[in-house]
């Protein structure tokens, strides 16, 4: 993987990006901030349990951000990966590091901060029994294998041999292979630490998770509302500015965007496509649309055979070219979406690894070439497709009709495309973790860090952690590897390219648009600001 200074070039490319292309502004609210006041927001109920090795998903993702401090933080308008608990990472063989955490940090329960603390997380989410959906994450740790072995044999280990707490403030970590950007990755919610009590009685905690960050967790109520409030004690410089947040559950983010107009919320951080169009009339300077590193792809369901077997690739191919991208980010999202042209994202930059234009033909209209292909692959199975999307967040219900209809005029057929709504987030992700599509779905990504390396392992090596399709390819495993290992930088980022066209040839995913972030508040708040990942820096947000 890529040395030391790769993540320097990507998080330029990040501040360049953002400073270039945001729209509107972070002040908007009125009088004096109140340090104890409550803002409200809009969310979607997550997946799982708010487990931080089992939550890979956006809504979740939210608030771990507000309740854990790791041993990284990304800075939240550069996308830096820089030290949180981390008083020192070292290594002479990116392989083998030492990891001393900061003195003086504690969970909100008043359990102190320890090295234990995370070995013992770590090894809690890599461990098989535990079926934790990052696991994965922890791969490259020697031991995995027999912690959480991937050939159907039985676990062997409870604990991860490349672990060793060397005392209080300090541990190892002993990798199968050079990792050198390793330390980049530790801001990742994977690797946050727990407390004793999550594994003495795990099922309180679970009702009412326990962390180290600015926010504590005073309420859930799933379908309905989580109620975080503000830790006074928290020891970090990132100190909540309000007094808390009250994170709404909407299955309609059109309800969340009426409820912000008629000032029944304060915050709403996914702007529905629909009023894209009257946003800058309803709020002024009180809207963000920034540039963000997200994705939007649809998936396939490699392992239905109907999509995995010799052929389809053209399938998938003649589909892309079925899809008027152009017309649909220009009509739907009035431009704050871009036609994507390769797998990862723009605020990479090409040093980091974007290649515009690696996608070519294929991710150009073509309703000519989009029958050939089609009819060269074997048709569609069963003559005909389904999108599937959740239907409760991100205006998909507008997008895939659009792409739907696209599709069909292309194929003259007004039947081979429609949309398949699922009610909530939380159930359409069950769904795909259970293996049911029969159908393209959607697959949106949103880098957990700025890396090339995050845009492409996690969603199509071999088992990964988010490959939902359960697409497999050994060249491009192999690659991956490769890169991985390789402390050259431009080298490393050579492969993971390589790798990327291993992807592209096999189309195995249709990549869509890249993706803004948007945000609107209401007159009560200021300094309102999303983060490179599209998420509002909650602890920064004021409240008058």
């Amino acid at each position: 993987m890529r040395g030391a200074t790769h993540a320097r070039w990507v998080v330029g490319a990040v501040a360049v990006a953002l400073a270039a292309t945001a729209c509107g502004g972070g002040d908007g609210g009125g009088g004096s901030a109140d340090a104890g006041a409550v803002l409200s927001a809009s969310w979607g109920d997550p997946q799982n349990p708010l487990e931080p090795a089992n939550t890979n998903e956006v809504q979740g993702g939210k608030v771990l951000d507000m309740i854990f401090r790791g041993l990284k933080r990304y800075h939240p308008e550069t996308g830096a990966a820089e030290d949180m608990l981390a008083e020192s990472i070292e290594t002479s063989d990116s392989q083998n590091f030492t990891i001393k955490i900061k003195d003086g940090w504690t969970f909100s329960n008043g359990e102190k901060v320890t090295a234990q603390s995370f070995v013992d997380a770590w090894n809690y989410g890599a461990s098989l029994k535990n079926n934790q959906r990052n696991a994965y994450f922890f791969g490259y740790i020697e031991g995995y294998d027999k912690v959480h072995p991937e050939d159907g044999s039985k676990q062997t280990a409870d604990t991860l041999s490349g672990l060793k707490v060397v005392d209080d403030r300090t541990f190892t970590v002993k990798l199968t292979q050079k990792f050198s950007t390793f330390p980049d990755t530790l801001g990742y919610n994977a690797y946050a630490p727990l407390p004793r009590a999550f594994f003495d009685d795990h099922d309180a905690w679970i009702a009412k998770p326990v962390g180290n960050g600015p926010y504590l967790v005073d309420s859930y109520a799933k379908g309905s509302q989580m109620s975080l409030r503000k830790w006074d004690d928290y020891p970090g410089e990132d100190k909540a500015q309000n007094g808390g947040v009250d994170l709404k559950v909407y299955t309609d983010n059109n309800t969340a965007y009426t409820d912000l107009l008629a000032g029944n919320l304060d915050l709403v951080d996914d702007v529905p496509a629909s009023q894209l169009k009257n946003v800058g009339n309803d709020l002024g300077d009180r809207y963000l649309n920034t540039p963000a590193g997200i994705i939007q792809t649809l998936a396939f369901p490699f392992y239905d055979e109907a999509w995995n077997k010799p052929g389809m690739e053209k399938v998938r191919t003649g589909l892309s070219r079925a899809i008027d991208r152009d017309q649909i980010t220009e009509t739907i999202f009035q431009k704050t979406r871009t036609p994507a042209t390769d797998w990862t994202s723009p605020v990479l930059g090409e040093d980091g690894g974007f290649q515009d234009g690696l996608c070519g033909d294929a991710c150009e209209y073509n309703a000519d070439e989009a029958k050939k292909l089609i009819r060269e692959g074997g048709g569609l199975p069963g003559g005909r497709i389904t999108i599937t999307y959740n239907a409760d967040t991100g205006s998909h219900k507008d997008w895939v009709d659009a792409v739907c209809n696209s599709i069909n005029n292309a194929l003259d057929n007004e039947r081979a495309c429609t949309g398949n709504p699922v009610g909530t987030f939380a159930d359409f992700r069950n769904q795909i973790t259970q293996r049911k599509m029969s159908g393209p779905f959607r697959a949106g990504w949103q880098m957990d860090y700025p890396l090339i390396q995050n845009f492409l392992q996690p969603l199509y090596y071999t088992n990964a952690s988010s490959n939902d399709g359960k697409w497999s390819n050994k060249e491009f495993d192999d690659l991956v590897d490769r890169a991985n290992q390789e402390t050259d930088n431009a080298k490393a980022i050579d492969l993971f390219q390589q790798a990327e066209e291993v992807v592209r040839d096999n189309m195995a995913a249709i990549p869509l648009w890249y993706q803004n972030g948007s945000a609107g508040w209401s007159e009560r708040l200021s300094d309102v600001k999303l983060n490179p990942f599209s998420v509002p820096v909650y602890d920064q947000i004021k409240v008058s």
